[in-house]
Order: structure tokens, then sequence, then C-alpha cells
């Protein structure tokens, strides 16, 4: 451990690590986010082939962050398998109401399960942190309780930019990731989600990735694009080359009208 990381830090992955080991061996659902795989890196250390890496493939993951995660998996050496969900068949799910985190995460957590009883593994975790606790809004947590999934990070106190560090300690390239949700995240609430539109958000949000910007949304409402970023990213969008190739690409992708969100990037705006 380095000197750059507290005494207090250490202490936390110390904890983390004797979380761990007490299960013996664990299924851990990972995504590539920067929890998943800071869990994930940490479980592989402790339990070695006994910690199993599940990722799930689903329609509301872009492919791009599913072929990430699936080839840092596979070059980390971890014992790794992916788990085909099916929440689109579920129509609790596609109405886009308020629990449809709740419902993703019970197909995750009702696979992740029969997976460990087929190898009889004795816990499934998630990436829940130390911060989650004070968001009333994260259905998938009830949903976890309800499959007994364990959260090691929170149970160790560890917050977001606390994993941060930590995983830049450990050289993982998800240390400075953006924030990521799924797809369906993009979806006024109550608006049906469709796999086609879906696609469309998918494709959106490339164009932005292509060009250089790190955090961003593209929030769907039909025919209108609302463009969410880093307000100190206001410039650089609205520059004059950058903003004709942007609106030219999303108008191809069939939006009449695209905007730029003034209050910039934030967390579930489409839930408002």
């Amino acid at each position: 451990m380095s000197t750059a990381i507290s005494p207090i830090l250490a202490e936390k992955e110390k904890a983390l690590k004797d979380i761990i080991a007490s299960y013996g061996a664990l299924a851990v659902a990972f995504s590539g986010g920067v929890d998943s795989t800071y869990l994930a890196d940490v479980a592989a250390e402790v339990l070695g082939q006994n910690a199993h890496m599940l990722l799930a493939d689903s329609p509301s993951v872009p492919r791009e962050e599913f072929e990430e995660a699936s080839a840092f998996a596979k070059t980390r050496g971890w014992r790794f398998t992916i788990l085909h969900t099916r929440e689109f068949d579920n129509e609790e799910y596609l109405k886009n109401e308020e629990k449809r985190c709740y419902h993703c995460k019970s197909e995750l957590f009702r696979q992740m399960s029969l997976y460990a009883r087929q190898y009889g593994i004795t816990a499934i975790a998630h990436g829940e942190i130390a911060d989650d606790a004070l968001d009333a809004t994260r259905f998938g947590v009830q949903a976890a309780k309800e499959y007994n999934a364990v959260a090691p990070l929170a149970q160790a106190g560890l917050h977001k930019e606390e994993i941060r560090l930590l995983s830049k300690e450990r050289g993982l390239p998800t240390w400075n990731k953006a924030s990521f949700a799924c797809l369906a995240s993009r979806f006024p609430r109550g608006r049906r989600i469709d796999l086609q539109e879906m696609l469309t958000i998918e494709r959106a949000e490339q164009i932005l990735k292509k060009k250089g910007f790190h955090q961003y949304r593209v929030r769907h409402h039909g025919d209108l694009c609302r463009i969410e970023i880093d307000p100190a990213d206001f410039p650089k969008l609205l520059e004059s080359n950058t903003r004709q190739e942007i609106l030219a690409a999303l108008q191809r992708l069939g939006y009449k009208h695209i905007t730029l969100d003034l209050a910039g990037y934030r967390t579930g705006s489409t839930a408002l």
C-alpha cells in the first residue's frame, strides 16, 4: 500500500479483505464500473478462483461497456461468466415506472442465486457502497435484500472517492471512470422502454464519447434529444464545428429537436 493512501483508508481495505475472506467463495455482480471492478479485484486477490465474477448481458448495457468489461475480466485472469438476464421479458420493467430498477436487479440476483447454488457458492455480492445508504431512490437495494445479496464495500464503510483512490493505487483503469447507468435510465419515467429507441440512445451517446466528452447522458424524449454534459464542457460542445457535427449526427439518428440542458449532467433527471 502506497504512503499516498491514508492509514484510515488502508484499514478500510483490510476490513474489506477480511469480510470477503469470511465467505470462502463469492459470486460478484461485475459491471465494469468503478465500484464493482474494485470489489472484483479485491475478491480475486483474497479468494483466487473461488471468486466468481458475473457480468450481466442485456440490451440496456451499451455494447462498448460490455465488451470492455469482458476484455478486462479476461485480461485480469478472473473466473468470469456472462449471465444473459431477461428483464425485458418483464412487463413491469418495460413500463418504466418508479420501481424499474427493482425489477432489473431482481432478475440479476435471481440468476446470480441460481449460479451460486449450482457451484456451491456461499454468497452473492453487489457493489453497493456507503454513499448509497443516503439515496432512497435505489430500489435495487431492496431486491438485494430479498435475495440476501451482500454488500462488502458498504459494510467496510467505503465511499466513492475512497474507492477511486484505492482503485488508482491498484492500477485499475476504472479509477477515474465516469459514472454509468443502464440505458433504460435515459427514458423519462413512465415512458415505455423500447428496444429500438434504446439502440438510438446508445448510438447517440457514442457520438458524444467519440467527441471526447467524459461525463454525458442523452435523455430521450421521443424526437427530442436532451444532452447533459459537465457544465465545464459547454464551450467545447458549443464550438461551431463540434456543435454542427453533433447536430448533424443526431439528426441522422432521427432526432428533430436537439437541446443542451443548462443544468448540466446529473443523475436521475429523467425521473424528475
